[in-house]
């Protein structure tokens, strides 16, 4: 995952909230329920010693829900909040937080926001009828969620009735009307394939609708598509099916991608381009070796020592003397290792401890090695 977005975090002044919540509003005392909600982070994070100003500013956010719009079709929201009470990250989760998160500490627990952020897996899902289309994009992580609507002619479709042409002729129409309506939505399904790289597009919808644009799909986009029969644009249509096959999808793009870190990890190592273990990893982020950073979801409690720059870090204050470092701080290994991978544009892939080989806790790809490279374990 590219986490260049989460540089602005690391600019801001500590100690930072940190807040993985559930914002669900689709009860009927929604409004009660998440206030309730918040009011109890709220109470937390004043117990753990944070600042109104920084209190106030994730009570704002995480209450956009009781005003409507977006913020109130979400289940999960990640924020975090500088000392200076500036929104430094504000990031919808994937679904309701499997761990929630409420810290205000020297540095921000993002390891939980990067395991349970939105937009792992960049897909569109395109709800169609013979009119045009619903369009909901997830790019990736870092970046809002689009949604966007395509509308063709829907009078010269509608347009059956009797009159001067036959009845054959006004299907004929019809026809080529749908067709160009698919037309339009194909262009703007292949525009975005090019633009943002989706893994998957779910196509749901009126069924001669999905068939007119399967066979308008253009390379850019053809061997992406996956197709549902449930789901409509009329008003009032159920869109829970698609919502759920999406998810579906998602999950299963992301245990694809899992199985496929780790076996990159056996792969790269074989030629020296992976190593494994926390000290080999220090050491190869300080020279900004590293490619792709693999965390454990559970890490080990292991604290590392970090100098005044993200990559000025070791497993001790030997490492510091050694760098000839005097002002130094322990820091949690899964804090300092993140901040270390946002410093160098190495990207985060976090996967289950139990995929990790060996039960490691942090491995990483290489983008070079050279004579001090150390070996994977």
């Amino acid at each position: 995952m590219d986490v260049s977005f989460l540089a602005p975090v690391f600019t801001a002044p500590g100690p930072y909230a940190t807040v993985c919540a559930d914002v669900t509003h689709t009860t009927e005392n929604a409004d009660t329920e998440l206030e309730l909600r918040v009011r109890a982070v709220a109470e937390q994070l004043q117990e753990q010693g944070a600042p109104e100003p920084v209190v106030q500013a994730v009570r704002d956010r995480l209450l956009e829900g009781n005003d409507g719009g977006e913020a109130g079709t979400l289940q999960g929201r990640a924020v975090v909040v500088a000392t200076d009470g500036s929104v430094v990250l504000d990031e919808v989760l994937a679904d309701v937080p499997r761990d929630p998160v409420v810290e205000w500490s020297p540095q921000p627990a993002l390891l939980p926001v990067l395991r349970q952020i939105a937009g792992r897996v960049p897909h569109v899902v395109v709800v169609a009828d013979r009119v045009g289309a619903d369009i909901y994009v997830a790019s990736r992580a870092g970046r809002p969620e689009q949604q966007e609507q395509v509308e063709g002619n829907r009078s010269a479709v509608r347009r059956l009735g009797t009159g001067a042409l036959s009845q054959s002729q006004h299907e004929q129409a019809a026809g080529r009307q749908w067709e160009e309506n698919a037309d339009e939505v194909a262009e703007e399904i292949a525009s975005l394939a090019r633009r943002l790289h989706p893994r998957f597009i779910l196509l749901a919808g009126d069924v001669r609708a999905r068939q007119v644009l399967t066979d308008r799909a253009d390379k850019a986009w053809a061997d992406l598509v996956v197709t549902l029969e449930e789901g409509g644009r009329a008003a009032g249509a159920d869109r829970e099916p698609v919502e759920r096959r999406a998810a579906e999808l998602v999950a299963e793009y992301e245990a694809h991608d899992e199985a496929d870190v780790v076996e990159k990890i056996s792969s790269a190592a074989a030629h020296g381009l992976a190593v494994t273990g926390t000290a080999s990893v220090v050491e190869a982020l300080r020279k900004s070796q590293v490619e792709t950073l693999v965390l454990a979801d559970r890490p080990d409690d292991e604290e590392l020592v970090v100098g005044p720059d993200p990559l000025l870090l070791g497993t001790g204050q030997g490492d510091m003397q050694a760098l000839g470092v005097q002002d130094a701080q322990s820091v949690p290994a899964d804090r300092a290792l993140v901040a270390a991978a946002v410093a160098s544009d190495a990207g985060v892939v976090v996967v289950p401890r139990s995929a990790m080989p060996g039960d490691i806790p942090v491995a990483a790809i290489l983008r070079y090695t050279d004579d001090s490279t150390p070996k994977a374990q």
